[in-house]
């Protein structure tokens, strides 16, 4: 079992930025690729970014490109979301997910997840 939890959300302004952190504890995290998913009201949870076991590598949904930097401290077993520019777009609910093997973009392939940290961002 792996348990996740967030924190780091709030209300900010068109514009700014936040950073994300989720803490995570229970088995080997190095062992577990991480993801952010994030929730809108009325929509599908949708992939925001993720990072590899090792931290190596990184992947990125178009819509946050250039704005969010996903990363990782194994040994303080702790993944972070910076997130930029952040737009009214960007309100949702955001999760961290963790899965046993490589990144992936499909929610069903994760295995354990956080309770999710609000987002608003006013205009």
């Amino acid at each position: 079992q792996v348990q996740l939890v967030e924190s780091g959300g709030g209300l900010v302004q068109d514009g700014g930025s936040l950073r994300l952190s989720c803490a995570a504890s229970g088995r080997t995290f190095s062992g577990y690729a991480m993801g952010w998913f994030r929730q809108a009201p009325g929509k599908e949870r949708e992939f925001v970014a993720g990072i590899s076991r090792s931290g190596g590598t990184t992947s990125y949904a178009d819509s946050v490109k250039g704005r969010f930097t996903i990363s990782r401290d194994n040994a303080k077993n702790t993944v972070w979301l910076q997130m930029n520019s952040l737009k009214s777009e960007d309100t949702a609910v955001y999760y961290c997910a963790a899965r046993a093997s490589a990144v992936s973009t499909l929610t069903s392939r994760y295995d354990y997840w956080g309770q999710g940290t609000q987002v608003t961002v006013s205009s």
